[in-house]
Order: C-alpha cells, then structure tokens, then sequence
C-alpha cells in the first residue's frame, strides 16, 4: 500500500495505554448512534485503552453493576448499520441531583474511568459538564464517607469530557449537522414521495406533519427537498394574514395544473402571538376556503427509526474517532469540547459556548425576536431558508426585474441524482431575477442540433424527486462542432450558460473557453455546478449525485452482509462503479463497514491481497462471519474483481467462502437522496446569483450586448473544505490528471486509514487536519451558508 508522508503528523505518539473511556447515548435516540459507540470503542482499543460501555445513558452512570461494561472489539460487530441505540438510552432524574451525581463519580472511579465520551442533545451534553466542575468535590465527599481511598483523589483527579450530538432535530448550535438528521430526512422524503402519488392519484392536498418542537430544520429542509408549497416552523412563523396568502397559493397551483398540494408543518410551529399551529387548524382552513379533499400524515417516531443513512454513518464514525483523539490530547485544563462538522471538515468546540448559543435562540423565539433566531441557528439555516423562499414562492410578473438576458442551462456527462433539482433551483432564481430561461435538451449534442426551447416556472414543477435528467444528458464534447453551437448561441440570443455535469462538463467548459479567440457568441458569463456519482470533478471536494450512490452502494451491501446470516462464514467481494476515482470505494467502505477498499489511488500488490486475506482468515477464526471488501472498478488492470474472487476463494478454503457482486449502474440510478436534492439546489441556486453578476459586469451598453473574455468569466463551482467557492476553470488545470480523469489531490483519502483502524489493522493516522479547538462565532465566512451539511 502506498507509504504515509513522513513530513505530517500521526498519532502513534499519542497512546491511550493507562487511560480508560466510557461511552453513553443520552436522551432522545438517533439514527448513527450506534456508528459512533462503535468508531468510539475500536478507536480507543487501537490506541490502547481500556473501553467501556455505559448502558442506559446516566441512568446507568447512576446505578452502576451491570450497567457498566468493559467493551471488547468483536461486541460491536454488526451494529453501524442498525438504527437508534444498541446501548441504551434514558432519562434520568435522579442525575440531576447531586446525590445521584455522586453516586455516579463512585461508580466510574471504581472502575478507573475518567473520559467520558457522551452522545445526546443539550441537556445532555450540559448535565456532563456540570458533572465535570462538580467532579473534585464529589471525589472529596466520597473519601469522607470512606468509599474510596485518598490517593484516589489524586490518581483520578480530573474527568475529561467530550460530547457528540445525537439529534435528529439538528437544534445544537456550533455544528452543521448533528448525528441522526440526515437518516431522519431520509424517512421524511420516503413518505413525501410516497404521498405524492396517492395525492396526484386524487387531486388532494397533505398536510404532514414533522418532529421539531422548538427547531423547523427538518420541516425547512424537507419542504425544500420535495418542493412543498408551504412550510411553518418555529423560528419564522407567518405574518398575520397568512392564512388568505397560503390558499391563494394553493388555489393558484392548482390552476397551474398541478395536481396536488403539499404543506409541511413542524410539530413547534406557531404563528407571532406565540400561539400554536396545527396540522387540523390547517387541514380545516384549506376545506373552508377551498374546499379541496385534505388529509393530515403525522409522521411521529417513523422519523427516529429505521437504517441510518450513509452520511450519517460516515459522520458519526469521523465524531467518534475524533472524540477519542480529543480525549488522548487533553489536560487538566482543556475546556469539555463538541466534535462537530462544519463544511466537510471535524472542528472541536467548547461544549458551553454552543449550548450557551442554542439556549440564546429559544430565548430569542420566547421574546419574539424571530429574524434574530433565525440567524443565531447559523448560515445554513438561513440560506435554507432564504433558498425556499425564492424557489417556492414566486413573485406576480409586475415584480420582476426585466434583465432582457437569455441564460441556457444543460447537463453533460453521465446522469447523476439530483440534476433535475439543479436545473428546478436554476431555472426559477433565474426567472426570479428577471432573465429569460433555455433549456437545452441532451448536453452539447442537443445544443448544435438546436434542441433549444424556453422552460418556464411551471414547467420544473415536481423535479426535485426525479432520479436522472430529465433534460437529457449525453457524453459528447464541444469542440467538434463548436462552430454550430456559436450559431445556435447567436440564433437565441444566449447571454449566459449553466453547466451541470461531470468530468466532461469540465472539459467543456475548458474547450468553450480556448474557442471564444474564434467565436465572439462564446464570451459570455460561463459556470460549471459538478454533478457525477464518481465525484471526480476537479474544484470541488463533492459532486451532486455522489451522496445518493453511497446510499444505494451502503443498503446494497447491508442486504448482501444479511444474506450470509445463519451460514457458514463469508466474504463479500463487492465491485462499484467510479471509473479511476476511488470515492465510492472508500466512503461506502467506511460506511458499510468493509474490511478492505481496493483503489487506483492507493497502489496495491498481490503481497496487500495476501496480507488482506491472512487478516479476515484470523478475524473468522474468532466471531466475525461476514467480511466485506470493495473494489473500484479501474483499480487495477491485472487484479479484476473475478482474480480478487478467485484469490479470495482459494487462500480461504476451509475458513470462508466468498461471493462477488458487481453493483453496475443501479448506483446512477434512484430517487435523490435529500442531501442531494439540497446540495443541487442551493449551489444551482448561488450558480444562478454569480450568473447575473458577472452579466451586469460584462455588459457594455455602447455595443449593447453581454461580453465576457476574461478567465474569471468561466467558472466551476465546488465544495472546499468549509466553503463553496467559484475558480476560473483555466486555473484547475493544473490540479488535474485528465488522463485518469481525476483530481491530483483529493481529500477523502484522508478517511482510508480511518476504515482500516476500524477493521483492526495496524495503520498510520494523520491526525495534522484534525479538528483544533475553536470558539463558535455568530457568522462564519460568508461563503460557508451553502455548506455541503445543507
């Protein structure tokens, strides 16, 4: 395998020999939970700590015995994909006194625990820290009672707190996205969709219910993934009169053609007295006033259970081994800390501030202070919101600005989930700042054939639940005919383009730019949004559609691991797609749980396959029954999945068999997962704000028309570490290899050594990146609101 860089940092000088963890689940469960207890508990066994599990939140902490068990690495095999808490969770009132704080500080020091790694909401997380100041002096009462020794005061002297949030309200402040949100979207939008058609079906109007008492993250976010017509949450309610403006908005669409109507409703949702909506007060209104057949879904506890998603697993794998580096690097003196996510990047944060920061938004919404609320929840909050308002809710003709500006917008390369939320989110900002909108049907192909049309607001009506492109896709490049493509340009009158697309979108874009020497028609505002399963697009560290191939790669291989239960032992060789890019390989490993991830990237030998099966022969030896290894299908000319199988078979006759699986182009195809759906949305929709920009710019009224030369007129826009950033595609150049057709450097290699430590080899760890104490700030860069977290 390819060698580490002495030059960065790894953590085999941090050891946790000596040291002993224990891991909880507090409060409401989470989808992910498990993910993290388990990254937790191998992560601190690696490092040589003893690990033990706390069963029944605080309440075991309480009451001690059996509740706190010594973890071993084989006692959470086959939990990352099962949902909730294997655990345990409960509410413990008896925690909150100080005796039964007490009772808790015997029963760690009795076993020699002083880190505690704790998984819940703010109450939680704020009870831990409370149990941290109080812990001197709780030591100090137990060597007065004579329940421990005096030396034990010293020996155990400080407790080191760090917490992770498990929450699918997604409330704590400080993070992007807390552990379980994503898998509780995932329920929400099966249902919606479901819905849709049965609604379609009858021409009804549904009024869903989600959970959110004092948060409306998962009724905004869903409401922007499905294109709901109308969404209530807490943090904003409606102005006085909302009531006329929502039926009016109905009965419109409706006129419209449109067959149904969705409304979403958080379950905290209230109107500017303070005074409480309901899902009946609505259903009520839309039967009174316009007499449509209305139903109410509450969707309840569904939103709490099931498998957790791959982002969630991936998360909270990256949290819990980050939360064991935290504890292996701290004093005495280090503040209790968060490990959250923001962007794509771990960041650790003292555990008060944010909690402070959650409390200040309630007290905001208490006081009426509503804007303020919303923008103390954060930048992507807010863009959430601001993006839902725009694309929902669209402005009477006289309100527009009248740009007189023509923008087409296309997709190319290979189809990917969550394009035709990309081209809906484009095609209605545009509409919105007063530009005339083109469709171009099947990428560049259809551009030179003339396969141009107008595509109205209506028309990307119910688009953002469709898998593919509905616009048509196809791989072929400019270049060939360019000079038809400058005519068509000229013929409609075309100011700007929106590229949506893969690798090929990239070398579009490059090719239009050297072109525009020759053809005028070319030199106008161009910007790329990347769109390919692969997520191998240059500039940009995600690509819509990535995330809703690692699902379908994730359950795909959760059903493949199952089927071997009951039988004899197993091993799974499992090929995905990728061409040279070895993303799905990695990250559905990680997420999957897989013993070994075969990529281009990281140069392989048959002297890896033999070490690789040595290893699972000694892991079935002992419990484990299935194995799991994937396989990027470029990885290797010579080793082909069927030579892998074949390896695989032979080396462990008698200890395993072994399976393979080649997964295809079911990983292109699907729903769009929500992070998709939101992701192709918010970065279509800033695309389209940069687009009439850079037209007023380049604009020059003497010759009246749009002209545009420069490099920073041709744009990709991409996810950088916490940021989405726009850079003129000349300058990506050299950050590319366009023979494999991959970024140079890519920052998911990174997490490699991270599924291997959890397969239990001996690996090297950069711990250089990870996450640095920092304070939470009330406005991060400006350009991190649309951040991959949603």
């Amino acid at each position: 395998m390819a060698q580490p860089d002495s030059k960065k940092i790894f953590f085999e000088n941090l050891s946790g020999a000596g040291k002993a963890i224990a891991v909880l689940t507090s409060g409401g469960d989470a989808q992910g939970m498990n993910a993290a207890v388990r990254a937790v508990v191998r992560m601190g066994l690696y490092v040589g700590a003893k690990v033990y599990f706390i069963h029944e939140g605080y309440q075991g902490m309480v009451d001690g015995g059996e509740n706190i068990r010594e973890a071993t690495w084989e006692s959470v095999s086959s939990m990352l994909q099962v949902g909730g808490t294997v655990i345990g969770s409960a509410r413990c009132k008896e925690f909150r006194s100080h005796e039964g704080r007490l009772k808790a500080a015997h029963n760690l020091v009795q076993r020699g625990i002083t880190n505690l790694c704790v998984i819940g909401g703010d109450g939680s997380l704020t009870g831990a820290n409370l149990f941290r100041e109080e812990w001197s002096g709780l030591l100090a009462e137990l060597v007065e009672q004579g329940l421990i020794e005096a030396d034990a005061v010293q020996k155990y002297s400080a407790l080191h707190i760090v917490g992770m949030v498990g929450s699918i309200d997604n409330d704590f402040c400080g993070t992007d996205m807390t552990i379980g949100t994503d898998s509780a979207l995932h329920r929400i939008i099966e249902v919606v969709d479901a819905i849709m058609t049965t609604a379609q079906s009858h021409q009804r109007t549904f009024v869903l219910e989600v959970m959110g008492r004092h948060c409306g993250y998962l009724a905004l976010v869903s409401a922007l993934a499905c294109g709901a017509d109308w969404v209530l949450i807490p943090e904003m309610p409606p102005e006085d009169g909302w009531e006329d403006k929502m039926c009016q908005k109905l009965s419109a669409n409706r006129a419209g053609m449109k067959r149904l109507n969705i409304i979403i409703v958080a379950e905290g949702a209230i109107d500017h007295n303070n005074k409480p909506i309901t899902t009946e007060y609505i259903k009520n209104l839309v039967v009174k006033c316009l007499g449509f057949d209305t139903r109410v879904t509450i969707l309840g506890h569904v939103q709490r259970g099931g498998t957790p998603s791959a982002f969630d697993r991936i998360l909270a794998s990256r949290m819990g081994v980050e939360a064991v580096l935290a504890l292996l690097e701290t004093t005495a003196n280090t503040p209790a800390c968060v490990v959250s996510l923001c962007g794509n990047q771990s960041v650790r944060l003292p555990l008060m501030e944010c909690v402070q920061m959650t409390q200040e938004v309630q007290k905001a919404m208490d006081e009426k202070r509503f804007e303020e609320a919303v923008k103390l929840r954060g930048r992507s909050f807010e863009n959430n919101l601001k993006t839902y308002k725009l694309l929902a809710h669209r402005k009477p003709e006289s309100e527009l600005p009248t740009s007189n500006f023509n923008v087409a917008v296309l997709n190319v390369g290979a189809p990917a989930a969550g394009m035709n939320a990309a081209v809906r989110s484009a095609v209605r900002v545009g509409i919105s700042e007063g530009h005339k909108m083109f469709a171009v049907s099947d990428g560049f192909e259809g551009f030179y054939k003339g396969q141009i049309k107008e595509i109205k607001w209506a028309d990307v009506g119910g688009w953002t639940g469709q898998g593919g492109s509905l616009l048509g896709t196809k791989r072929t490049l400019p270049a060939k005919h360019v000079e038809k493509i400058a005519e068509q340009m000229r013929k409609h009158n075309i100011n700007a383009l929106l590229i949506i697309g893969g690798f090929e979108a990239f070398l579009s874009l490059l090719e239009l730019l050297t072109a525009r020497g020759k053809y005028d028609e070319l030199c106008v505002p161009m910007v790329m949004v990347p769109a390919t399963v692969s997520n191998n697009v240059p500039g940009s560290d995600l690509s819509i559609g990535a995330d809703t191939a690692l699902n379908a790669i994730t359950t795909t291989c959760d059903r493949i691991k199952q089927s071997a239960s009951g039988t004899k032992r197993r091993v799974f060789i499992i090929e995905t797609m990728g061409g040279y890019c070895g993303y799905l390989a990695s990250v559905g490993g990680l997420a999957a749980g897989a013993d070994a991830a075969y990529i281009y990237e990281e140069p392989f030998d048959i002297r890896d396959l033999q070490a690789n099966v040595e290893h699972l022969t000694e892991k079935m030896k002992t419990s484990i029954q299935r194995g799991l290894v994937l396989r990027n299908e470029n990885c290797n000319e010579n080793y082909t999945t069927d030579f892998i199988y074949q390896l695989y078979s032979e080396e462990g006759r008698g200890v395993f068999d072994s399976r393979k699986n080649v997964l295809g182009h079911m990983q292109q195809g699907g729903a769009p997962s929500p992070f998709d759906r939101n992701f192709g949305t918010k970065i279509s929709a800033k695309a389209m704000q940069w687009i009439s920009k850079k037209l007023v710019e380049t604009f020059r009224q003497d010759e009246g028309r749009v002209f545009a030369n420069t490099e920073d007129s041709c744009c990709l826009l991409g996810m950088r570490r916490r940021a989405l950033v726009f850079q003129p595609v000349v300058q990506l150049k050299e950050e590319t290899d366009f023979v494999h057709r991959i970024p140079k450097e890519q920052w998911w290699l990174k997490l490699r050594p991270l599924m291997k430590i959890l397969a239990k080899y001996k690996t090297s760890y950069d711990v250089s990146d990870s996450g640095q104490l920092e304070h939470v700030v009330r406005n991060r860069p400006k350009e991190s609101d649309a951040s991959v977290a949603m």
